[in-house]
């Protein structure tokens, strides 16, 4: 049968990339139903709520500030060792239109734990509605993937190996969601060692969470104690923060120069 060739875009070679330098991660999963019905109803109060990816990015990062573990991944070079890192940063999967094509970008949040909700939220709006030059992530994206191939890969391999590059072009976990295209247990990856996916708010006042972490990292009682602490934090310290109507305002997010 007779077909078309494409070009692949830039952004698709990102994630042909990206997907390659997951594919040697051993993950496992853990899916869970978490309660949210006092995050709920303290979103419910505002007049413009923070979206549901700042809300999982810092409450993963206020779990990550007391659980080293999930602040730590795994390198192989110059040997194998556990590197930890001082405070997490999120990679969030931006979903954008570009040039009629739908596609993945990420966005690096660092110390969400100590950034207000409306940071975040005007952060990742951002990176979502924003031109692509204007987003440094993207830009460097776009510088990456337009290197040939045989030395993107050896970048690759090298940032997947080493613990500080590792750290720099990965963080210490990603966090994306099918949500707003009707939901679903999204069990994604990525070279980090952790990812957390969430689908939509249930009648019941749950929402379905999947993280999915490196075996080599930890194991399921640490990642399932880690679950019940992000519920924890959810009902607690977000909600907290959003009935003191903190997200209400953004302050304006300065383009980044790289």
């Amino acid at each position: 049968m007779r077909g078309t060739t494409r070009k692949i875009s830039l952004p698709r070679r990102f994630v042909i990339d990206l997907m390659r330098a997951s594919m040697g991660v051993p993950f496992v999963s853990l899916a869970r139903p978490l309660d949210v019905r006092e995050l709920i109803a303290a979103r419910a109060s505002l007049a413009r709520p923070p979206g549901w990816a700042a809300i999982f990015v810092k409450a993963f990062a206020l779990v990550a500030r007391d659980q080293p573990v999930l602040r730590t991944l795994y390198a192989q070079w110059p040997w194998p060792h556990f590197y930890e890192l001082p405070r997490s940063a999120a990679m969030v999967a931006i979903a954008r239109v570009e040039d009629g094509e739908e596609c993945i970008l990420t966005e690096r949040v660092l110390g969400a734990d100590e950034m207000p909700l409306a940071e975040i939220d005007a952060q990742l709006k951002r990176a979502k509605h924003a031109p692509l030059q204007e987003i440094g992530s993207f830009r460097r994206i776009q510088r990456l993937c337009a290197v040939p191939q045989p030395l993107r890969r050896l970048g690759w391999w090298m940032a997947g190996r080493i613990g500080r590059w590792h750290a720099t072009n990965f963080g210490n976990y990603g966090v994306t969601s099918a949500a707003v295209a009707g939901g679903g247990e999204l069990h994604a990856i990525g070279p980090g060692p952790f990812v957390l996916s969430y689908g939509l708010v249930g009648p019941d006042h749950a929402i379905d969470v999947v993280l999915r972490w490196d075996h080599r990292v930890t194991d399921a009682a640490p990642v399932a104690k880690a679950m019940t602490r992000l519920g924890q934090v959810l009902n607690g310290e977000i909600a907290a923060e959003l009935r003191g109507g903190c997200a209400s305002e953004a302050k304006p997010v300065r383009a980044v120069v790289s």
